[in-house]
């Protein structure tokens, strides 16, 4: 089927036509026939968000970088394009040159929250591939699957042949190379899967089975070539890893617009609702020249005007001052703003924002994530409400007028009383901004969010039930 012909006869009828068309600045240009392997990197939601995660940028142009492997992005369509789809009979189909999955040798799922399981297997249905592994024979692509909700597999684990465990960016390529000797000596499905398991962090789930013990369950390897312990994968060295500096510039609004710059890895905090701060230990800084010269090449490739710092926690990395003096001094004649997502409360601001002030500047995000100290103490959130309000004053007097506060509900212990207490901080902060920034002629944009508590394997809340809707 020539998809691209078909869909050209409804894109008009549906919404941002431009998430299905392809052809971005920086996408990815090759001859797929002339590729050993052919990769669709599936993110199981629509473009805008899929877009916005830079560990989907990361994968796509390393593995791009390969002359032996082309690397295509499949996005979950909105429902009314997945409808068009449906009625003109066009299954699921890669941006770069509208493939339909079953033309790929991998199909590789990022697996970044809970929300997208059922996407995943939408997703197979729409390429008329069989979801459950064990219904896939040696004709199928290989389904395999990594990112950061995939840390506990087994409530999907029998949709794929192959899961990753940790960060991708060495396995993978280890993973293409095998892949092209399964080509070279025509090795089944079994046998390819053997030898993937000594691949660091490669998990096969077919090669396990739930074994109950007074301790109880735990995954029982049934074939010789299972590892008893799956490890996760880590990039030891960040600063010298892979970074692009040519990413993708999409043709229509996506959530996080703006050049990315990942500064480190990893957290010591230790909140207890946060995943993140434990699996992606141990912290792994970029040094300040590296991020610099990267944020120049990128600002050169894509011309954006806006640079976020990406970790989860901005302010505790070592070399913040640098970094941002070295931004500014290098883009501040482009007027390239910097932002500063994921600060600290009990981080001197002033340190560094007076910076900042050379510049037109962006919104600020802090998380104190719960209203009361009590609350703040059990999720180990360790920030007062001095910390808040002095942080505030400081932002405040600095000329920033945009500011957003993160929060929780639903933790575990919670009261009404705590409820309460985001209310009253929110008020705290909106007189803070009538005296501090009183000589600011921009009114005050205070944005809050109260998310509700989502609990996490591989972390100290994992086995803390959730509230109900009705509770919520």
């Amino acid at each position: 089927m020539k998809v691209l012909q078909e869909i050209e006869k409804f894109l008009p009828d549906v919404e941002k036509p431009a998430r299905y068309t392809g052809g971005e600045l920086n996408m990815v240009k090759k001859n797929p026939e002339a590729m050993d392997v052919r990769f669709a990197f599936c993110f199981p939601d629509v473009y805008e968000v899929g877009m916005s995660f830079l560990g989907l940028s990361i994968l796509y142009h390393l593995l791009n970088e390969r002359n032996d492997t082309y690397v295509e992005r499949v996005f979950s369509p909105w429902p009314d394009m997945e409808d068009a789809m449906r009625a003109h009979g066009v299954p699921l189909f890669s941006l770069e040159t509208h493939s339909t999955l079953d033309e790929f040798d991998i199909v590789g799922f990022n697996v970044s929250y809970e929300m997208c399981f059922s996407n995943i297997v939408r997703a197979m249905q729409m390429a008329d591939i069989p979801p459950m592994s064990a219904d896939r024979g040696e004709d199928a692509p290989l389904i395999i699957a990594g990112g950061s909700a995939i840390y506990n597999p087994e409530p999907i684990a029998d949709f794929f042949d192959a899961i990753f465990i940790g960060e991708g960016e060495e396995t993978l390529n280890a993973f293409v190379d095998l892949l092209k000797e399964k080509k070279k000596y025509k090795w089944s499905k079994q046998t390819f899967l053997e030898k993937a398991c000594a691949i660091e962090s490669v998990y096969v789930p077919a090669f396990y089975v739930p074994e109950e013990t007074e301790n109880g369950y735990h995954l029982k390897p049934i074939n010789p070539y299972a590892k008893p312990t799956i490890s996760k994968a880590i990039i030891r060295d960040l600063d010298a890893s892979y970074f692009p500096l040519k990413p993708i510039v999409p043709y229509l609004g996506i959530v996080h617009d703006r050049i990315t710059l990942e500064i480190f890895r990893g957290c010591t905090r230790g909140c207890r609702f946060c995943q993140a701060g434990f699996t992606y230990r141990p912290i792994r800084e970029k040094k300040a020249d590296t991020l610099t010269q990267q944020a120049l090449d990128i600002e050169a490739a894509t011309g954006y005007d806006e640079i976020s710092l990406c970790s989860l926690s901005t302010s505790d990395y070592s070399e913040i001052a640098p970094l941002i003096g070295g931004l500014l001094d290098n883009l501040k004649d482009k007027r390239v703003s910097v932002s500063l997502p994921s600060l600290r409360l009990d981080t001197v601001f002033k340190d560094y924002a007076q910076r900042l002030d050379s510049i037109r500047k962006s919104g600020l995000t802090f998380a104190p994530e719960a209203g009361s100290q009590r609350m703040r103490d059990i999720i180990n959130k360790n920030v007062t409400e001095e910390d808040l309000f002095s942080t505030m004053e400081q932002v405040f007097s600095q000329g920033y007028s945009s500011v957003k506060l993160y929060f929780m509900i639903g933790l575990p212990f919670e009261t009404y009383e705590d409820l309460d207490g985001i209310v009253d901080l929110v008020k705290g902060v909106k007189a803070i901004y009538g005296v501090a920034g009183k000589n600011n002629p921009i009114k005050l944009m205070l944005t809050v969010s109260a998310s509700n508590f989502v609990r996490k394997p591989a972390t100290p809340f994992q086995w803390i039930p959730q509230d109900s809707i009705e509770s919520l």
